[in-house]
């Protein structure tokens, strides 16, 4: 039986962020198309663990990756249309009861694209 991992998703000028919540994952698979998202693992128990994401607008799937980390899995998707704002992450206007908004990292834009850069750049060297 698989279940959704709890997510947590915030919006940059130039990538949207995802995290799924899954503390000592294994077996992650990440698959990033233009406007859909797949993430399965497993946790330590071996409780599998499913997303499915169809986007709120497009993203370049050849400049988007992943990163795991004892506590979860985040991946950064590079928007089509930068510094467009993604008023959601799911193409269809409902939100699923696994999916929040990531209010520590959800921060006003202004001056926002230095911070944004660093991040990246953290995560690539990774």
């Amino acid at each position: 039986s698989r279940q959704p991992a709890k997510t947590l998703w915030y919006d940059r000028p130039r990538y949207v962020y995802l995290e799924f919540c899954v503390e000592d994952s294994t077996d992650v698979k990440v698959v990033i198309e233009d406007q859909r998202l797949v993430f399965s693992c497993k946790n330590a128990d071996g409780v599998e663990f499913y997303n499915e994401i169809n986007l709120y607008a497009r993203v370049n799937s050849k400049d988007s990756r992943e990163k795991r980390s004892d506590r979860s899995i985040t991946c950064f998707m590079r928007k089509w249309n930068e510094k467009v704002a993604w008023p959601r992450i799911t193409k269809e206007n409902i939100k699923p009861a696994w999916l929040s908004v990531d209010f520590d990292n959800w921060r006003d834009w202004e001056g926002d694209e230095e911070v944004e850069r660093a991040m990246v750049e953290e995560y690539a060297e990774v």
